[in-house]
């Protein structure tokens, strides 16, 4: 091989390139993939995949039957985390429970108003079906904020308050679970995607035959790798702008950072997924095995230990080192960074940073394995 063809031409690149933008033109399989299934999906799940717990069933059995007790109840319909139910006849609060048709039973006992007329304690209980914990631990939690509430509506304070605390929400006043998981959501469904796009279509001309023959040429593993890269990332950098667009425009999620920093932090993270495929495609060389191991490697970690349902630091010590190597786990953070709280390049240097070096180490994995398939 002469001495030009050893160095990297980025001619080669680009002529590399511009075969895959001509296959891409008329591949509208793999363009409805890469354009409308993110928007798709984020749209789907954004409303799907909902943390706030709303309109609980409520079994009411009050057996004080007063104004009062029927003002508590009325606190608790009120906040709209609670819909009230009566108990049917000849049913049972544990049957209902285990039914399914409520998921909390609040029992007022006989005494309760009178208990609140002499400024005593007056009780109520409420049970709470436990098997679900994700939903249960909700629950729990507003029940201190109707707690307060229901004081004040049933025993009113006359005296001027001795301490007042004021609670406020930073970069999510109103606590809207929505704009928490649709950036999740963005990191996920992009980086499944882009993977599966490098994986598969590589992968397919391993099958083909097509990809032997240019290997036979003198051409280098980058050139080929640069080449297979560009075309893709201009083409997942366009389903970045709808899916962003869906998240602005169909889900108001608000975007306060730099326009600048988040197409640098997606560009970081497509090269890590892009490359990602490659590599994949590059091992397996059949379509039917890229396609598993780009949802084991690349759909599974990224939904289950990128931080976008489980807390990392809720995880085990193993676990938590794990996602490090992760690409999603550091642009969850960039994108909810830049999105709700408007953090700059200095505040997202270590995300950013890790992004990068996953990057470079990606593409010179995916690199190496190309050198190994073209020398004897």
């Amino acid at each position: 091989m002469s001495g030009e063809a050893r160095r990297f031409i980025l001619g080669r690149a680009l002529s590399i390139a511009r075969k895959e933008v001509r296959h891409l033109s008329r591949d509208r399989v793999t363009l409805a993939m890469a354009l409308g299934v993110p928007v798709g999906l984020v749209i789907l799940f954004g409303y799907v995949l909902d943390y706030d717990v709303k309109r609980v069933g409520l079994l009411v059995i009050d057996r004080d039957q007063t104004r009062v007790s029927r003002s508590l109840v009325d606190v608790f319909a009120a906040a709209d985390y609670f819909s009230p139910l009566a108990l049917p006849p000849g049913a049972t609060p544990l049957g209902r429970l285990e039914e399914g048709r409520a998921k909390a039973v609040l029992f007022i006992e006989p005494g309760f108003a009178r208990a609140t007329a002499k400024a005593q304690p007056a009780r109520a209980q409420i049970v709470i079906d436990g098997s679900d914990n994700q939903t249960t631990s909700v629950i729990a939690s507003y029940l201190s904020g109707l707690q307060n509430a229901a004081s004040r509506s049933l025993v009113p304070d006359t005296g001027p308050p001795q301490a007042r605390l004021r609670t406020r929400f930073l970069f999510n006043p109103e606590l809207n679970s929505r704009w928490f998981v649709v950036t999740g959501l963005f990191v996920v469904v992009l980086g499944m995607v882009s993977v599966l796009l490098t994986a598969l279509t590589v992968a397919r001309e391993w099958e083909t035959g097509s990809m032997e023959r240019l290997l036979s040429t003198p051409v280098r593993p980058l050139e080929i790798i640069i080449g297979k890269l560009a075309p893709y990332m201009a083409l997942c950098l366009g389903a970045v702008g709808l899916t962003y667009g869906a998240a602005r425009l169909w889900f108001g999620i608000p975007f306060n950072g730099s326009h600048g920093t988040f197409l640098l932090a997606c560009v970081l993270f497509l090269t890590c997924t892009l490359a990602q495929g490659l590599l994949i495609s590059v091992v397996t060389r059949q379509q039917q095995l890229a396609m598993q191991f780009s949802n084991l490697t690349g759909l599974l970690p990224a939904t289950l230990l990128s931080g976008f349902v489980f807390p990392i630091e809720s995880m085990p010590v193993f676990f938590r080192y794990l996602t490090v190597l992760l690409p999603a786990r550091w642009f969850v953070v960039a994108c909810r960074g830049i999105f709700l709280k408007g953090a700059g390049i200095a505040d997202l240097a270590l995300p950013l940073g890790a992004l990068a070096v996953l990057g470079v180490g990606l593409v010179a994995l995916a690199v190496k394995k190309f050198k190994t398939d073209v020398e004897p």
